[in-house]
């Protein structure tokens, strides 16, 4: 630590230097305690010793971890704390991230109920802790008293501000103007073939969800093969994953007792009062989405408090220097952290970018400004950042405001960043025309530099790492094909055609994907060098979680553009789940879709019931249910209307 830093502290006035001070206090009138009696090397040794005890202060505030968590947590073995997993990104959980591959959208835990695995989580957890803490002091101190002084005045200011607006704002609910619901409830398909398809998937549903509610209700997710729940680290404490998640599909499927069984649940049980570290990310796509489409479809007044409730407890993830969110956040104490192997504990562009849409309804439903501040203010943090190449980089720190390493992605850690601009633009009745801007042109980069195509044919879209491309697409990369279709429309002058068209090139692409293995599923990822295409070369790279991207990008394209393929394309996928994932006990994932045995993960993803059966049901209703022009999906494949122009908007509280 310079000792330059510490003196400025602890300045006295003119005549009563650091010496005086100390030999005034300790020695009272004793001959020769003033500033001449000591020397420049008593001096500079006590300078020192005053260092070491500042700094012990410092590590006990702040480096300690809190006994509580550590008591329950270390000694007596509980849930392991949050933490990617070590080698892939699915398993038995959720979407979290995937430590050893990088990928930033869904995740596996670890083994559940070992004691040495909760040790080792938590040990780690607290030694990245302390690292944190430490470089944090470090920073402090090496900064001017001016500038801590000034830090610590903002840094008070800003939670004042949001304690006031929470006090305020969430008290007692405005109330809101629903505008009517344009396809929220549908006629059957005149086809005699669609409708029985579509009956189809709507049992498929109630498979699902009475394994669910008979092995596993209150849970998070199910394990269909143990007849178990299972509950992801995601969601810290909070419960009812799979429930919320599936709130609209069982209303648009008319299945009205159990959408009332799960309105009971959520009255009765949805707690958020609770010492849990949460995903900032999946909490919000997954609860926050799914309680504000209930809303929305429903009218029930339960589903708009939870929603607003639960967008309260996550404000505190934007309390850093930049905005830019933490990943994960304590929901009881406010403190927020990153995972510790993103690059340097920097922020995810997948996971600070997919928190737009539902914050703006959150503003809306509240009638507070707080939410849409929040997110728009990482527009213009974006916004002033210089883009190499025109590309928006994975990690972003949010201390400093600054891209860290130069990965980009349109699968895992970038994703549905670029899906929530076009989203944001089309759901504020195309009035967001800096969405708008920053869409086209981030797809015109990823155009240049990302999208590739293979000696075969196969138009594909690689990863991008400091100038060098990796030739793999991930599942989750799937999506843009749906993305570049849906925003088509809208393009620039004379690219609407080029765009609808790569959407279908990304779609026939991750049909081969699909097409290439023994389960007729896709991997997780997939490859296009050494001679290889579309096919998975690496055994963490087999596996399939149930996951709705492919699907997603038929369900655009056949409302788009009504080629039959596309509805052939669905119906290979529903074949392949009944036959490769069906079980007794609900819908597994699989760990190899290459080997002709199936072995199963054991886990029915939420988003399974949230996405993947929903867009397969949509792809055999008609155009007339849920029309994509008043209808956003969030990325969890949530319902949220567009705010259109001439919607009257809730009265913000100014108080």
């Amino acid at each position: 630590m310079p000792a330059g830093g510490l003196l400025p502290l602890f300045s006295s006035p003119a005549g009563s230097g650091l010496g005086g001070g100390l030999g005034g206090g300790l020695g009272g009138g004793r001959k020769g305690s003033g500033p001449a009696a000591f020397r420049l090397t008593e001096k500079f040794v006590l300078l020192l010793v005053f260092s070491a005890f500042i700094t012990l202060c410092f590590g006990a505030i702040f480096f300690l971890p809190d006994s509580s968590k550590l008591l329950s947590g270390v000694l007596f073995h509980s849930s392991p704390a949050l933490q990617p997993p070590a080698d892939r990104k699915p398993g038995p959980g959720a979407r979290a991230e995937d430590a050893a591959d990088g990928r930033a959208r869904r995740g596996e835990e670890g083994a559940p109920g070992d004691p040495a695995a909760a040790l080792e989580d938590n040990l780690a957890r607290i030694r990245e802790n302390h690292e944190r803490a430490l470089r944090e002091a470090k920073e402090t101190l090496q900064k001017l008293p001016e500038e801590i002084q000034r830090d610590i005045l903002m840094e008070k200011e800003k939670v004042a501000q949001d304690q006031l607006s929470n006090r305020v704002g969430f008290k007692m609910l405005p109330p809101v103007d629903l505008a009517p619901l344009v396809g929220a409830i549908d006629r059957e398909p005149a086809d005699a073939a669609i409708r029985e398809k579509r009956e189809t998937i709507k049992e498929m549903m109630k498979h699902a969800w009475n394994n669910y509610k008979r092995y596993a209700w209150g849970k998070n997710e199910l394990k269909p093969v143990s007849k178990g729940g299972h509950s992801s680290s995601l969601f810290g404490n909070i419960q009812g994953a799979t429930i919320v998640d599936a709130l609209d599909t069982l209303f648009i499927m008319k299945m009205k007792d159990e959408f009332e069984e799960a309105k009971a649940w959520v009255d009765e049980n949805l707690n958020f009062n609770m010492n849990a570290e949460v995903s900032v990310f999946e909490v919000n796509i997954r609860f926050v989405g799914g309680l504000i489409s209930a809303y929305y479809l429903s009218g029930e007044e339960i589903f708009r408090k939870k929603a607003v409730e639960l967008g309260v407890k996550l404000l505190p993830a934007f309390h850093t220097p930049s905005g830019i969110p933490w990943a994960l956040l304590n929901i009881k104490s406010g403190i927020g952290r990153n995972w510790p192997w993103a690059s340097g504990g920097s922020s995810i562009l997948a996971e600070f970018g997919t928190l737009h849409l539902e914050f703006i309804h959150l503003s809306y439903l509240s009638g507070n400004p707080i939410f849409a501040d929040k997110v728009m203010n990482i527009r213009t943090v974006l916004n002033n950042l210089e883009k190499p190449q025109g590309l928006y980089p994975n990690y972003l720190n949010p201390n400093s405001g600054q891209w860290a390493q130069y990965h980009v992605s349109v699968g895992g850690l970038g994703d549905s960043f670029y899906e929530y601009l076009l989203k944001a633009w089309l759901m504020s009745d195309k009035t967001d025309l800096q969405a708008k801007k920053m869409y086209f042109d981030a797809i015109k980069a990823i155009e240049t530099h990302l999208i590739r195509k293979s000696r075969n044919g196969l138009t594909y879209i690689a990863e991008w790492k400091g100038g060098l491309l990796e030739h793999k697409m991930g599942h989750l990369t799937c999506f843009a094909g749906g993305m570049f279709a849906l925003g088509a429309d809208n393009a620039p002058e004379g690219l609407t055609q080029h765009y609808l068209q790569l959407g279908a090139e990304i779609a026939r692409t991750c049909h081969e994907s699909y097409n290439r293995t023994f389960a007729k599923l896709g991997p997780e990822a997939f490859r296009f060098d050494g001679g290889v295409e579309a096919i998975a070369t690496r055994q963490n790279e087999k596996y399939y979680i149930l996951r709705p991207e492919v699907v997603e990008t038929y369900m655009y394209m056949w409302r788009l553009t009504h080629d039959p393929k596309y509805r052939k394309w669905a119906w290979e996928a529903v074949e392949a789940l009944e036959k490769h994932c069906r079980v007794k006990g609900g819908y597994s994932g699989l760990r190899d879709v290459y080997f002709h045995k199936e072995s199963y993960d054991d886990v029915q993803q939420s988003f399974f019931l949230a996405e993947t059966l929903k867009y397969l049901y949509l792809i055999f209703s008609d155009d007339d249910l849920l029309p994509l022009e008043h209808w956003i999906f969030n990325t969890e494949a949530h319902l949220l209307p567009v705010l259109s122009r001439d919607i009257k908007k809730a009265k913000v509280n100014e108080k």
